[in-house]
């Protein structure tokens, strides 16, 4: 099956709530003091406080997900022993008091093991499950084994009314935060110049490139890497021959590219979204790179260095989610979902490079850091932390004599020794297949305790926000009205749009014609669309389709000499006539477009005549005394 039934163990899954819960309420005096077991304790003193309130049911109004790319459990380790030693923690990844694990396998997408389990996934595989709740093949993005789109949690989100935002310290169209804006086979896809685009480019009739489709997606907040695929020029539709820059301008979007001008975005919405693009490919790594030799374990140990080319301070990735989360939570607003990636723990791993992995994880637990301290002030967000596939480095006893490896001296004083055994000297170390780490605090964190599969955290944050996941149901009462249903050859027209809820973009067309209208962007599902008149006297109609709904709704209007009514043109109901594309169809005509209250007036007039005739015509035939007559 594409879509996984959940594989929460209720009973498990309860038992070890309740079990967390009671051992957090037994008195002090049921444990060993902190001198008597070597310091251990890891515990804040808040503790308590944080496993009742992730305890709570949802819903939440905010969900934060934050993604270590490539951090299993050992790169935890390895960054925690390092950083903080191994009676340590890592104050904001090991503060989060409810934990459980989850399976992160893909599917083949051919061949006689098609849709059967390919136990180590990529990145592409692995953000499309958490993002769709479907399980695909690698290299996909946000589309099933049969290459079908699969709505995600961010265009979900939006359509629900909740602002959105996507960070990352990679490239933003690399796979993590791609799979939240974009359908496409293959991960590789990041611009109109990409060759791998194939049948998803817009010059073949696709929905486009990565970086198209995140136009499109229209993320209230935009942050990351990967300015250089917006530097390409699109090949197909109304923006054929200029840039994605000067597309997104052109679309309303507030473009920055330094931390002076992302200090200068005080609001970010969807009249104005916000697209924040520092580098032109991923962001440089906190600290300098060690690289493992074989042997390598047994030299002198090293200590981390910083990287000086690592950007600005305002620009880590602690930084950039505090300022998304500054943007998107709004005094009276309807909540918002966030995902922030720490990227390069995945691209430092692949490259045996101890220092850089740590570094990305130190980074990493920082945005957590700041996640949490919102959520706890807030309230009422769930915070959830969790990595997309495990990854290669291991800690170990004693230098392998045939894997790369390193030594570090740790926060203990004492010498680390970490390998990388799944390639050669100068290769790309392996993902590896193993469970990984799903932790959350706040309102309906609760859910990711037990063993999940990756694709349930899809449905722990669709519940938690009561996201409504039918895009056609959304855009059900969508209505279309025109400035005028007679107008002279030629004249301007202007088409507005409400109730497209469901819908990202709108396709329309003067079907008589037939005259294609521009693609347009439906902002909380409205819009307006400029259309020209037919220059051919008569009755013609225009039908606008929600891109994601399929929801159609035509409305008529008749072009004559003068602009004036000529009486012929073909009456309409408000009501629904049939299906197009999963949607409704809604016909109106010349009396009222869809939305007018002139032909529902019209109705009520004609029923209060009817009932004055009846009422005469009765009183008529009544007798003085108001008896019948015989």
């Amino acid at each position: 099956m594409l879509r996984t039934a959940s594989r929460w163990r209720t009973g498990a899954t309860l038992l070890a709530a309740s079990g967390v819960l009671a051992a957090a309420l037994l008195p002090a005096s049921a444990f060993a003091a902190t001198s008597d077991n070597g310091g251990a304790a890891r515990n804040p003193d808040d503790s308590t406080t944080a496993l009742r309130q992730s305890i709570a049911n949802g819903p939440a109004k905010n969900v934060i997900l934050l993604i270590g790319d490539g951090m299993g459990d050992s790169e935890i380790t390895v960054a925690r022993n390092y950083q903080y030693g191994a009676g340590g923690m890592l104050p904001g990844i090991d503060a989060l008091p409810l934990t459980g694990q989850y399976t992160t396998y893909s599917l083949y997408k051919d061949g006689a093991n098609k849709g059967k389990p390919d136990y180590v996934p990529d990145s592409a595989a692995t953000g499309s499950a958490w993002a769709t709740g479907t399980k695909t093949y690698d290299n996909a993005i946000s589309v099933d084994i049969d290459n079908k789109p699969q709505a995600t949690l961010l265009e979900l989100a939006r359509a629900n009314g909740l602002r959105t935002g996507n960070v990352s310290t990679a490239e933003i169209q690399d796979a993590t935060p791609a799979v939240e804006v974009a359908h496409v086979g293959a991960r590789s896809c990041y611009g109109p110049d990409s060759a791998s685009c194939g049948s998803d480019a817009l010059q073949n009739g696709g929905l486009g490139s990565i970086s198209e489709q995140l136009l499109d997606a229209r993320a209230d907040v935009t942050l990351g890497g990967g300015s250089a695929s917006f530097q390409q020029t699109a090949k197909a539709g109304q923006w054929n021959g200029k840039t994605l820059f000067d597309q997104a301008a052109e679309r309303g979007y507030q473009v920055v590219g330094d931390a002076a001008g992302l200090a200068g975005v005080t609001e970010a919405n969807q009249q104005k979204p916000l697209l924040g693009l520092f580098t032109p490919g991923n962001f440089p790594t906190r600290y300098s790179a060690t690289t493992a030799t074989v042997g390598g374990a047994d030299l002198a140990p090293v200590t981390c260095t910083p990287n000086p080319a690592r950007l600005s301070t305002d620009l880590s990735l602690a930084s950039l989610t505090n300022k998304a989360i500054s943007l998107l939570d709004k005094p009276g607003g309807d909540g918002f979902f966030l995902q922030v990636e720490g990227a390069s723990i995945d691209k430092r791993d692949h490259s045996a490079d101890a220092c850089g992995q740590i570094g990305e994880t130190v980074d990493l637990d920082e945005a957590v850091q700041a996640a949490l301290a919102f959520a706890k002030k807030d309230g009422n967000t769930l915070v959830i932390v969790t990595a997309d596939h495990a990854h290669t480095s291991q800690i170990v006893d004693s230098t392998p004599p045939a894997t790369l490896s390193t030594a570090l001296t740790t926060a203990d004083g004492t010498v680390m020794k970490v390998a990388y055994g799944t390639a050669a000297a100068g290769g790309s170390q392996q993902h590896t297949g193993a469970q990984l780490r799903i932790a959350g605090y706040g309102p309906g964190a609760a859910d990711v305790v037990g063993l999940t599969d990756q694709t349930d955290t899809f449905f722990t944050i669709a519940r938690a926000l009561q996201l409504n996941r039918d895009y056609a149901a959304l855009s059900a009462g969508a209505t279309v009205s025109l400035s005028a249903t007679s107008v002279k050859p030629g004249d301007p027209i202007t088409a507005t749009l409400s109730g497209f809820a469901g819908d990202r973009q709108v396709n329309g067309v003067v079907q008589s014609d037939p005259v294609d209208l521009p693609r347009t962007d439906v902002l909380g599902g409205a819009a307006t669309i400029a259309v020209t008149a037919p220059t051919e006297l008569g009755a013609h109609t225009v039908t606008i389709t929600g891109a994601q709904s399929g929801k159609t709704v035509t409305v008529n209007f008749e072009v004559t000499a003068d602009g004036q009514p000529s009486g012929a043109l073909p009456g309409g109901t408000a009501g629904g006539t049939g299906t197009t594309g999963g949607g409704g169809t809604t016909t109106a005509g010349s009396l009222a477009s869809t939305g007018s209250f002139v032909a529902p007036m019209i109705l009520v007039i004609a029923l209060a005549l009817l009932i004055a005739g009846y009422l005469f015509v009765t009183r008529g035939r009544r007798r003085p005394g108001g008896a019948p007559q015989a």
